[in-house]
């Protein structure tokens, strides 16, 4: 079996699943042939890394401005991009110029304009894009999908989705690059593109319609200074205040993939990996309400909070014969470890804190009791779905009457919910989703 050649563009944390993926459990059908980012030092980390760690041969490193030299040179057959959000359209049309398939990390794009800019360049080369949706492939997500589909619950009428990111997890896109919206289209790009995406799926449709209002109620200086903090700083790395800070980032001296990728690569880039979640300059949302109608007639209320103190989602489907409740605890509290509690999912320990080692999925119909949905336990990150996302990826699956693989379009559909709230936003008006780009 001749091996697929891929590169790898962006080279931040998020590249490490593809990049482990290749070098070891698919290096049969997979070769990694060379590495692409703006900074030199975290190139040579991954390097370094796969030389020690699977005994690979230097790769050779392009900087992003020699990105088309590297095509010409190398000669990929795919590209994978894990870059900054808002320079993915950039990576994957020009790889479909040069003729590359790619795959990309969520979100597909930002805004409108690359969204519209990435269809184009699809239709006028013909090339193939994925989009990683590593959420459809866990088991738990494939059981709601299951039951939704089976008519279990009959025509969707309505969803409520609630999704609350933590004060560890919420408070990240607070310090990093992702605080910029241009750089990552807010929350409701960058993060919801994930959920919409699970919604388009589990009920077969597309948004119609959007409305939204959110707004930046926690992070930030200015929130900061009502709530009486009289004490500031612009990143914790050596900073007395930051210490005292239970919200900033301490790398330590024995993180080897922090100190490599971040903290050895300033001098190069100058990008900071631990800003203050309460400085200045930050321009996305941390509480955001979205109501969306579906080409299906059905309509969700969704919310997004990113400051809470643990971490999952509900979600919630009423249909014409029943009704589907779905509970995920991801995170149940920051400062204690639960490995000691073993007790029922959803119930609270001796202590308080949340304990749902295993997503709880009811289903009650019209006239019948509560019934909770057994399914098969995944293994690995998020849930099992990394695993089963890479099986697709690197070697294909043959036959799936879930559909889990996701195209450009379930990528544009996704983002579009973002997008339009971020319009609706800002106008304060509801956005017809149709009008925004053309497939």
């Amino acid at each position: 079996m001749s091996k697929k050649r891929y590169v790898q563009v962006g080279t931040g944390g998020r590249c490490e699943m593809y990049l482990n993926a290749i070098c070891k459990d698919y290096k049969d059908t997979a070769e990694l042939v060379g590495l692409c980012d703006s900074n030199s030092i975290r190139m040579q980390y991954w390097n370094d890394y796969l030389q020690k760690t699977y005994g690979i041969a230097a790769l050779p490193m392009y900087k992003a401005h020699d990105f088309d030299k590297m095509i010409e040179e190398i000669k990929p057959d795919v590209v994978i991009v894990t870059s900054m959000d808002r320079t993915h359209h950039k990576y994957i049309c020009r790889a479909m110029e040069l003729g590359c398939d790619v795959i990309s990390e969520k979100p597909m794009t930002v805004d409108t304009e690359k969204c519209q800019q990435i269809i184009d360049t699809i239709k006028e080369t013909g090339k193939h894009l994925t989009v990683t949706f590593n959420y459809r492939y866990t088991p738990h997500n494939t059981k709601v999908k299951e039951i939704i589909q089976s008519g279990a619950i009959g025509e969707i009428t309505s969803i409520h989705f609630e999704w609350l990111l933590d004060t560890c997890h919420g408070a990240d896109y607070f310090r990093r690059w992702h605080r910029n919206k241009n750089n990552s289209g807010g929350l409701l790009v960058h993060k919801a593109t994930h959920h919409f995406d699970l919604i388009n799926w589990w009920i077969e449709s597309y948004p119609e319609t959007v409305f939204a209002m959110g707004d930046l109620k926690f992070y930030g200086k200015e929130n900061a200074e009502k709530r009486g903090v009289t004490e500031f700083y612009s990143r914790a790395r050596d900073n007395e205040a930051a210490a005292k800070d239970p919200f900033a980032l301490h790398v330590k001296d024995t993180d080897e993939r922090l100190l490599g990728l971040y903290y050895n690569a300033e001098k190069e880039d100058g990008y900071f990996r631990d800003q203050s979640v309460f400085g200045d300059g930050i321009s996305i949302e941390d509480n955001m309400g979205v109501i969306v109608r579906y080409q299906n007639k059905a309509i969700m209320t969704y919310s997004l909070n990113a400051h809470c103190p643990y971490e999952g989602y509900r979600v919630c489907f009423n249909g014409t014969k029943g009704r589907l409740e779905f509970n995920m605890v991801e995170s149940a509290h920051q400062a204690g470890a639960l490995a000691d509690f073993n007790e029922a999912p959803g119930h609270l320990d001796t202590r308080g804190y949340r304990v749902a080692p295993v997503p709880s999925i009811i289903l009650q119909k019209h006239w019948s009791v509560a019934e909770e949905i057994t399914y098969e336990k995944g293994v690995g990150g998020h849930g099992g779905g990394d695993v089963r996302l890479l099986d697709d990826l690197f070697i294909g699956v043959k036959e799936d009457p879930y559909h889990h693989a996701a195209d450009y379009r379930d990528g544009a559909k996704s983002i579009l919910t973002g997008i339009a709230a971020n319009i609706a936003i800002k106008s304060g008006q509801p956005v017809d989703v149709s009008k925004l780009i053309k497939f």
